[in-house]
């Protein structure tokens, strides 16, 4: 990012809210230098719950997945922030150096930000893949009392079975002994590289450990052939999950490829549920 632009996001966070405010850019510390968000605020009114939206991996803000229910949630009376994680889109930070803990940290950071926005009545937390994994486990972290509903959109919780078996995607590599960083030189993901610490702490990251504190209410969204996370990590999320609803889309992939509205409707219609009923 140019110094400009890193200038006009920063100028652009100190800006006092107005009710009649959409979208606002917004600089927020992260773990690994400054986050790139956009805060979404539904028009003409002066309190409403927000929904904090987590990306997967090498993915960013502008996914289609949560434009699109930012869009919704605001015609429903819900603010969003949406962000890219360390490594990410327009925020800091090398992608070699992103974990799944330092994403975490992001995104507690921006949790941090909102709850102390007087605007804001309760806070909830929707992530894709492994933004999903990282909702879970700041739910579990912080609790019902903080994060008042959860949605989790193929959460991959393979990251760590994956990471034991020294492979990711269709790339192996040793996992007792991983190399500095591991290229992942197919199509989707030129450019991108896994470092080190990102294979050696997905090995013994408690996910559904953590993520089994939350006892508040938690809506899964996963497509039954998704051949990247497949559906049975979310049926063990809906094992662990009390106050748990799975919705299971037929034949659709990791990224909701044919049924995106679908999924993206029934995020939108249990966030609202669980926000502006309860």
């Amino acid at each position: 990012m140019n110094l400009s632009k890193l200038a006009l996001i920063t100028v652009m966070s100190i800006i006092p809210f107005t009710s009649n405010a959409h979208t606002k850019n917004l600089s927020i510390q992260g773990d690994h230098g400054k986050l790139s968000a956009v805060m979404q605020t539904p028009d003409g009114l002066n309190k409403y719950p927000l929904v904090i939206l987590c990306h997967g991996f090498t993915s960013s803000k502008e996914v289609d997945i949560f434009t699109n229910l930012a869009d919704k949630l605001e015609k429903n009376g819900i603010a969003s922030i949406r962000f890219d994680f360390n490594g990410h889109g327009q925020s800091e930070g090398k992608f070699e150096d992103m974990t799944v803990i330092n994403e975490i940290e992001d995104t507690k950071k921006v949790y941090n930000y909102v709850k102390d926005l007087h605007e804001v009545t309760k806070i909830a937390l929707a992530g894709h893949s492994q933004g999903g994994v990282v909702s879970s486990m700041v739910a579990g972290e912080l609790g019902a009392d903080k994060i008042k509903s959860l949605v989790l959109m193929a959460p991959a919780a393979v990251l760590r079975d994956d990471a034991i078996r020294g492979q990711i995607f269709d790339i192996r590599y040793d996992s007792v002994n991983p190399p500095k960083n591991v290229d992942l030189h197919d199509k989707d993901h030129e450019g991108y590289k896994i470092g080190y610490n990102y294979i050696k702490t997905a090995q013994t990251l408690p996910i559904y450990e953590t993520a089994k504190n939350y006892a508040g209410p938690a809506c899964l969204i996963h497509g039954t052939h998704d051949i990247v996370v497949p559906y049975t990590y979310s049926l063990h999320y809906k094992e662990i999950f009390k106050n748990g609803e799975l919705h299971l889309i037929e034949g659709d992939d990791h990224g909701f490829t044919h049924s995106r509205e679908k999924a993206v409707n029934t995020a939108k219609d249990y966030l609202v549920k669980t926000l502006q009923n309860n």
